[in-house]
C-alpha cells in the first residue's frame, strides 16, 4: 500500500514539537545553571544551601531558611490536603452517584483553574485573619509579635493544601478507578464489606498510582509562588513555630529578582538552580511510580 505524502509528514512535525519541547527545557535549565553558577562557585554549594544568613548588600547568600520555609510549608500542605483529596478520591471512585460526581468534578475542575494571586487575595482576606484570631486569642501569651500578624506557616499551609487538591483528587481517582474490578469482586466473595474492600483491597492496589499523585502535588506545591507571597510574611528566617512568619525558594526570587543586580541576581538564579532540581527530583520520583502502577495493571 502507498503512503500519502501528508500521512508522511504529519509523525515528522510531531517529532519537531516533541523534540521543541525538550529543547526548551534543556535552554531553560542551562541558562538558569550558568547565571546561577558564578555565585555557587564563589560561596561553595554546601554553604550556599545551608548558610543561614541572607544579607544581599553584604553579598552574603545563604538559602537555608527559605529551605527550612519551603519544606514547612509544603509538609503543612501535604498534612492538610492529602487526607482530604485521598477521602474526595475515593467518594468519587466508589461512592458518588452520577450526578453528585459530575458536579464534584467540574467543581475540582474549576478548582485547578483559579489563578494563584485569586487564591492569594482568598487567603489575605479569609483565611489570614482566622489564623490571626487564634494565635493573639488562643496562643497569644506564647508568641513573639511577629507571629501574631496571621500571616506565616499555618496560612501558608491551608492556602497551598486547597491549591494540591486538584492534582492529587484526579490522578488518585484515576488510579483507583484503574484497578481491576476482579480484585474487588473477589474480596465481596471472600465476605469484606465495601469499606474493608476499599481500604485493604483498592487503595493498597492502587498505592503507586496516589503516591504519583501526592509526589506531583508535592511538585505544585513547592514551585507555587504568587500565593504564598501573599500570605507566608516572607521573612528569610529559620521558623521557630507553626505561626513564623517565612519565605520560600520560589518566593525568594518572586519577591526579589525585580530589583536586583550583579551578585544578588546570581543567587537568585542559584536559588532557582536548587528548586529547579528538586522539582526535577520529585517529577522523577512521580513517573517512576506511575511506571510502577502500568508494570502492576
Amino acid at each position: 500500500m502507498t503512503i500519502p505524502p501528508r500521512e508522511r509528514i504529519y509523525p515528522l512535525l510531531l517529532l519537531v514539537c516533541a523534540l521543541t519541547s525538550i529543547l526548551v527545557v534543556v535552554l531553560v535549565g542551562l541558562f538558569v545553571f550558568l547565571e546561577g553558577y558564578p555565585v555557587l562557585e564563589r560561596t561553595g554549594f554546601l554553604a550556599f544551601l545551608f548558610g543561614r544568613d541572607w544579607l544581599p548588600r553584604e553579598e552574603v547568600f545563604g538559602i537555608l531558611p527559605m529551605v527550612a520555609g519551603t519544606l514547612v510549608v509544603t509538609s503543612g500542605s501535604l498534612l492538610l490536603g492529602v487526607p482530604l483529596a485521598l477521602a474526595t478520591a475515593v467518594f468519587l471512585a466508589e461512592f458518588a452517584p452520577p450526578g453528585p460526581a459530575f458536579w464534584t468534578r467540574r467543581a475540582i475542575e474549576l478548582l485547578a483553574g483559579i489563578p494563584s494571586v485569586v487564591y492569594g487575595l482568598f487567603g489575605m482576606t479569609v483565611i489570614v485573619p482566622l489564623v490571626r484570631y487564634a494565635a493573639v486569642n488562643w496562643f497569644g501569651p506564647w508568641l513573639a509579635p511577629e507571629m501574631k500578624t496571621g500571616y506565616g506557616i499555618v496560612a501558608a499551609s491551608l492556602v497551598l493544601a486547597i491549591m494540591i487538591l486538584p492534582t492529587i483528587i484526579n490522578i488518585s481517582e484515576d488510579a483507583l478507578r484503574a484497578v481491576p474490578r476482579e480484585y474487588a469482586e473477589g474480596s465481596f466473595a471472600l465476605g469484606a464489606t465495601h469499606w474493608q474492600t476499599i481500604v485493604h483491597c483498592l487503595i493498597p492496589a492502587a498505592r503507586s498510582g496516589i503516591i504519583a499523585g501526592v509526589i506531583l502535588g508535592m511538585g505544585r506545591a513547592v514551585g507555587e509562588t504568587m500565593a504564598i507571597l501573599m500570605v507566608a510574611g516572607n521573612a528569610p528566617a529559620l521558623p521557630r513555630s507553626v505561626f513564623s512568619p517565612v519565605r520560600t525558594l520560589s518566593g525568594n526570587i518572586g519577591l526579589e529578582m525585580g530589583y536586583a543586580s550583579g551578585s544578588h541576581a546570581q543567587a537568585l538564579f542559584a536559588t532557582g538552580i536548587i528548586l529547579f532540581l528538586v522539582i526535577m527530583l520529585l517529577n522523577s520520583l512521580a513517573l517512576l511510580f506511575t511506571g510502577r502502577r502500568a508494570k502492576t495493571i
